[in-house]
């Protein structure tokens, strides 16, 4: 089931608004976040829209949880943050997904909740080409 609006079911430019494609996984998509003034912030969007993780089954529930520990252990081989933050929201685009969001002593956010979209830090085509190549190495 897709939802023609959202850019997690749609990509291209829709996705493109915020996000960059990096892979499928189980039953989940992987997306680097394209402000990254959290170094490494991924999202793991589920294949189909849903807007609750209870509206999903069991088995399906695990393998999204599994995508989303894959893609956490990934996120700390590279980045190596202190903290990982995880976010689940959707109130207004209802589709099941988790920030990853890393957290680094004394960095910017450190000991509070992190900004949605904090429009802070964007990199250059290159190194969110190189970001999402180490990703995919330690996935």
């Amino acid at each position: 089931m897709k939802d023609c609006n959202c850019g997690y079911c749609m990509r291209g430019e829709l996705l493109e608004k915020f996000g960059i494609y990096i892979c499928d996984l189980q039953v989940s998509t992987l997306i680097l976040f394209k402000e990254q003034s959290k170094r490494g912030r991924c999202i793991v969007a589920y294949k189909d829209h849903v807007s609750e993780i209870v509206d999903i089954s069991e088995e399906q529930r695990n393998l999204f949880i599994a995508d989303v520990t894959r893609v956490a252990k990934a996120i700390h081989k590279v980045f190596k943050p202190d903290k990982l933050n995880y976010g689940a929201y959707g109130d207004t685009g209802c589709h099941l997904h988790v920030h990853l969001c890393p957290k680094y002593k004394g960095g910017d956010e450190w000991g509070g909740t992190f900004q949605m979209n904090p429009q802070k830090v964007y990199l250059s085509d290159e190194e969110y080409k190189q970001m999402i190549e180490d990703i995919k190495k330690a996935l």
